[in-house]
């Protein structure tokens, strides 16, 4: 009798190793035919500017090289009123703040 149970111990590992071969099998072909796959293509970003955005850039550039004012001409202004020869033209003075205050409130 312990010979029968010795014997069916060793058929039942010898069914349980041929088992996990076959799973082992199993893995292996699948591993080998994830990598033969092709692998998708990843997607790229891509990122597009409206006219208004690319216009609005050549301007900031342009902002950001020149010197904010000109120099020379507020040198002259300084002069021409320091010795009294600027003189303010009341008519266009008013007409310019007419349209700034309508083009800003209005």
């Amino acid at each position: 009798m312990v010979n029968q149970v010795n014997g069916s111990n060793q058929q039942a590992n010898a069914l349980t190793n041929a088992k996990q071969q076959q799973v082992d099998l199993k893995k292996d072909n699948a591993n080998t035919q994830a990598a033969q796959a092709p692998s998708p293509k990843a997607a790229s970003d891509s990122v597009s500017l409206t006219p208004q955005a690319q216009q609005l850039k050549t301007l900031q550039d342009k902002a950001q090289q020149s010197p904010g004012f000109d120099s020379d001409k507020v040198a002259e202004l300084k002069k021409a009123i320091t010795e009294g020869k600027y003189q303010v033209d009341s008519e266009k003075l008013a007409k310019n703040l007419a349209d700034f205050e309508f083009n800003v409130y209005g």
